[in-house]
């Protein structure tokens, strides 16, 4: 639930059992936001409408509208199309950001192009220059990856913010409030240490491998999606404000 002392609380979407907030939880609470995550995979129910101030849609392991596996998924989206309908802020991560290119108009394809695992450099892209959460930030970022599935065309009219060598549609941002990406700026080095080894290897990875390369990548990747972290909850901080 909501932090005390927040000045407004995100509704995070959850859709795993390893797949929670992580160290965004913290970050976000510096930028005075509190979060009520809604464990959507065990059965907890997600609202019909949304009345928070910011959304927050993390990964798993589905397609978007993969409905007969994840019944949840189809009031996420409905959740996601009343955000942006309101120009609420909305934050896909994963298989969230999968979620919001495909409810604006775009396509996403399941095992598509190469996985991407653990530690990866990014390039970020000349629209990022000016975007309110990745304006500023070092042109190749490194982010943590747990991917098969990808975006393969962005909706109309979204910037595209950042690519990497395997992946073309890293970051993207619908409208003025809506960002997705398809990396996990929340994922700490440990766990990438609990990833499973035996869907690793079936991609020809190794765990340990991925965690001492995380690791070492992580102290300059922290900085930056803290920032970025930041400046998605000063963007809800303004919301809360305004509405």
């Amino acid at each position: 639930m909501g932090l005390m002392g927040s000045t407004a609380t995100a509704l995070v979407v959850q859709n795993g059992p390893d797949g929670g907030p992580g160290r965004w939880a913290a970050w976000l609470a510096e930028g005075g936001i509190g979060l009520d995550v809604v464990r959507a995979d065990t059965g907890e129910a997600l609202p019909e409408r949304l009345a928070h101030p910011a959304l927050i849609v993390l990964g798993g392991a589905y397609l978007p509208d993969d409905d007969e596996r994840a019944p949840w998924l189809a009031r996420t989206r409905a959740l996601m199309v009343q955000a942006l309908e309101r120009d609420v802020p909305v934050f896909g991560i994963c298989l969230g950001g999968q979620m919001l290119a495909q409810v604006a108009g775009g396509e996403v394809k399941g095992e598509h192009g190469e996985p991407e695992f653990g530690s990866t450099e990014l390039t970020l892209l000349p629209e990022a220059a000016g975007d309110p959460l990745f304006g500023g930030l070092p042109e190749r970022p490194t982010a943590v990856e747990n991917h098969v599935d990808a975006i393969v065309r962005l909706p109309e009219g979204a910037r595209w913010l950042a690519r990497s060598e395997r992946c073309p549609y890293q970051a993207f941002r619908v409208g003025e409030s809506a960002w997705g990406v398809q990396f996990h700026p929340e994922v700490a080095p440990e766990r990438v240490a609990r990833w499973s080894p035996e869907r690793l290897a079936r991609h020809g990875v190794d765990r340990e491998e991925l965690h001492r390369a995380a690791e070492r990548a992580d102290p300059s990747a922290a900085r930056v999606w803290r920032e970025v972290a930041l400046r998605f909850a000063s963007r809800v901080s303004d919301r809360s404000r305004t509405s």
